[in-house]
């Protein structure tokens, strides 16, 4: 059995902007309301990601070059490495699509990494998302449900850690065995009382589990 494993969200928490806040900004303007509706319930989440993620309407080249102007953790490449070359697997766990996962781990040199993620590819113009109801990862809302990816994981390694940084993270936060939570999710995970560690980014994580002796 391998040691650990450490699951990251991907929009937010690796990179420092959500992929649909930059096709809402640059194309999809009238998507506010729509984001209104889905913030307020109206929505589920992957009824709204469809949305926006189908009303870019650009070449691919330019999709892409949008893309790579997504910011990463100035850290994140580092830390992956490291948690690599010290007994660690490092995955990607997301509710968006690996279809810009893969794009920017490409462009940063990111490997090894498995992605988990709702299917993600491009036609006529647009991203589009193959859902598979009958995946045995599925969730009806998210598209994916990252506690079934963490707790299929949990059967394979000893010890879980896992960071993010919204609500669709407070799920598998539950599951996780450690759980690294910035931005929005260290109030969500205090009024379920559910145990985190609250970060900034992957520098403050990799100084903690180097005080643990995780890392060296």
């Amino acid at each position: 059995m391998n040691k650990w494993a450490f699951v990251s969200d991907f929009d937010g928490t690796i990179s420092k902007k959500d992929f649909y806040h930059l096709v809402l900004e640059k194309y999809f303007a009238e998507g506010k309301e729509l984001y209104t509706q889905w913030k307020s319930g109206g929505l589920k989440d992957i009824e709204f990601l469809s949305q926006v993620f189908t009303s870019i309407h650009q070449n691919e080249s330019q999709i892409i070059q949008d893309i790579h102007s997504i910011e990463l953790d100035g850290h994140i490449s580092t830390f992956i490495r490291k948690v690599q070359a010290q007994g660690g697997v490092f995955y990607i766990l997301s509710a968006g699509t690996d279809y810009y996962i893969h794009h920017l781990l490409k462009q940063h040199g990111i490997t090894n990494v498995k992605v988990y993620s709702n299917e993600g590819f491009y036609k006529e113009k647009n991203v589009h998302m193959k859902i598979d109801p009958e995946h045995p990862h599925y969730s009806e809302r998210y598209g994916i449900d990252k506690s079934k990816v963490i707790t299929m994981l949990k059967e394979e390694y000893d010890t879980i850690y896992f960071a993010g940084d919204s609500e669709p993270d407070s799920h598998p936060a539950k599951v996780a065995d450690v759980t690294f939570a910035m931005k929005a999710l260290p109030e969500i995970l205090k009024e379920t009382k559910t145990p985190f560690i609250e970060v900034k980014d992957f520098l403050d994580i990799d100084q903690y589990l180097t005080k643990q002796g995780v890392l060296r």
